[in-house]
């Protein structure tokens, strides 16, 4: 069955510039600008008003319908990063061996992370983060990383990184619970 026509509709906040140009994104804010190419979805956006962007598709079957949702949580996602920021908490947790974890920058300018030590073993894992995410680790807190960026993707994706280069593997998994897990996800702007 197709719908002949189905929306959705994306208020943008002040101080936020949205613009879209043969389905490439890019939103800028306060805390900087992401572009997005959203080139293989095939959706139509139009203005009616200054601070709305509405996302529309003709005679769409229901797998393309939903794609209009997913297409505004992008957007949505682009305006709370550039505006507030992403941040993502991940603690070591270890039962005999300290994890040792160094952060470091690479030629390239992105961070680095440096795993040592995770369950006793000599290998080192190293993790390279992607572009404008940075990582520290936490002050008040003992054993903790801080992953901070704009992107939400580039964010999450280098924290399910560190914590799938930490798996163990030929043990049983309910006893050997050692790894890094992220812990708290939020906003930069925004905390007490």
């Amino acid at each position: 069955m197709k719908y002949i026509y189905s929306q959705q509709e994306l208020k943008i906040p002040e101080g936020v510039k949205v613009d879209i140009k043969t389905r490439i994104i890019t939103v800028e804010g306060p805390r900087g600008k992401l572009v997005k190419n959203l080139g293989h979805l095939s959706v139509g956006f139009t203005r009616p008003k200054k601070d709305i962007i509405q996302i529309e598709l003709h005679h769409g079957v229901r797998k393309e319908v939903a794609c209009l949702r997913t297409v505004r949580s992008l957007i949505n996602n682009m305006i709370i990063g550039v505006t507030k920021g992403f941040k993502y908490k991940m603690r070591y947790v270890y039962a005999h061996f300290p994890i040792n974890v160094n952060l470091d920058k690479n030629a390239d300018g992105n961070w680095e992370v440096e795993i040592r030590n995770f369950i006793g073993e000599k290998i080192v894992r190293r993790v390279t983060m992607r572009p404008g995410v940075t990582v520290e680790a936490s002050k008040n807190v003992k054993d903790q990383l801080e992953l901070t960026g704009n992107d939400l993707e580039n964010v999450s994706q280098c924290a399910a990184d560190i914590q799938q280069i930490c798996r163990v593997k030929n043990k049983d998994i309910r006893k050997f619970l050692d790894g890094l897990y992220v812990s708290e996800r939020g906003n930069v702007e925004g905390e007490a």
